[in-house]
């Protein structure tokens, strides 16, 4: 690997230590999956040309000249691969042709969004402040909060009560405010989506409001307001939500990013495991998996015109037909990457 730099000035600008800089150039070590990253953003590299480079020394790296195993393990990897694409393509072939240009048009702002980064470290941070707060004013929202954007702010700033307003409304922006910012840690720190990030984000949503039922699946059955669709008996809850994870890990890197977000939001509130707070802990898991994947929070907007379109789109998704959920999701998803791309100029 080289460098266009001194070492000293790449290690001022990532933040990677010389000595293993030193190392990564020789060719003595390879680089960590997070310096890698860095290297490939401020060497402006090929990013699939560098990224198969090192898989391929990786790789290479763990059967210590045992051609035998390794022609084995390539086996397992290509069976696997066409298994993958297999899924992919069935699953692409109930998308409308609509969608489809939507997706395409998903992943093209997204190729935009990404080459405007990294950006300033004060930019960034006002425009996820921006972002944020924007996104649990109209989280909230749609689930009948009526804090106003303003008083939103100030509620989860400035930490001011505002009169008129209850406790729980209150809580539930602060709540969520702090189930955003746990989302940041858990793709910061690589941490795997996983049953107990989904029932640490419940917690987060309930916390203060709802203490006995915070993070844990509900013990009773419920019926949702306004919907046909009947969620499953408590005792059905861990079977269910078993399927639900060994879906995620099968499909993970089979479906586009913005469908496997619209999915597991969709499977998960259809299951309705918690007592309370489903909405709102679905969108958030929703975010994570788009923001792992390198996508902006998509602000579903909670106006009532909007709000029923995402009911209704959700209540069709529960009859088998999810074209219109995954179109609204599509959507949310290519205007917030406007959104971002138009405030970087």
């Amino acid at each position: 690997m080289r460098f266009n730099y001194t070492l000293k000035e790449l290690s001022n600008l990532s933040g990677i230590d010389t000595a293993l800089l030193n190392k990564y150039e020789k060719g003595e070590r390879q680089p960590s999956e997070k310096h890698l990253q860095l290297l490939i953003s401020y060497l402006k590299l090929n990013e699939d040309d560098t990224k198969a480079t090192w898989i391929g020394e990786r790789i290479y790296a763990l059967f210590d000249d045992d051609s035998r195993l390794f022609e084995k393990a390539m086996q397992v990897a290509e069976k696997r691969v066409k298994y993958n694409r297999k899924s992919k393509t069935e699953h692409e072939k109930a998308i409308s042709s609509q969608l489809s240009e939507l997706l395409k048009e998903c992943s093209d702002l997204l190729s935009i969004w990404s080459s405007k980064r990294p950006l300033n470290q004060l930019q960034l941070q006002k425009m996820e402040e921006y972002f944020n707060l924007n996104y649990t004013y109209e989280s909230n929202r749609i689930e009948g909060n009526t804090l106003t954007l303003q008083e939103t702010y100030l509620v989860v700033n400035d930490g001011i009560t505002v009169g008129g307003k209850s406790v729980r409304e209150h809580l539930e922006a602060i709540n969520h405010a702090e189930a955003i910012t746990y989302l940041g840690e858990i793709i910061q720190n690589k941490t795997v989506f996983s049953e107990r990030v989904l029932k640490e984000i419940h917690y987060l949503i309930l916390k203060g409001i709802d203490r006995e039922n915070a993070g844990v699946y509900r013990a009773i059955g419920v019926r949702i307001s306004g919907s046909t669709h009947l969620p499953p008996e408590p005792y059905l809850l861990n079977p269910l939500m078993e399927e639900v994870f060994v879906y995620y890990k099968e499909n993970k890197t089979v479906l586009h990013p913005v469908i496997l977000a619209a999915e597991m939001h969709e499977r998960i509130v259809r299951i309705h495991p918690f007592i309370d707070g489903n909405g709102r802990t679905c969108r958030l898991i929703m975010n994570l998996i788009l923001m792992q994947h390198g996508y902006p929070i998509a602000n579903i907007k909670g106006e009532l015109e909007n709000r029923l379109r995402y009911y209704n789109a959700l209540e069709t998704a529960s009859e088998d037909n999810k074209n219109a959920f995954y179109t609204l999701i599509a959507e949310t998803v290519i205007y917030a990457l406007k959104e971002h791309i138009a405030l970087c100029g």
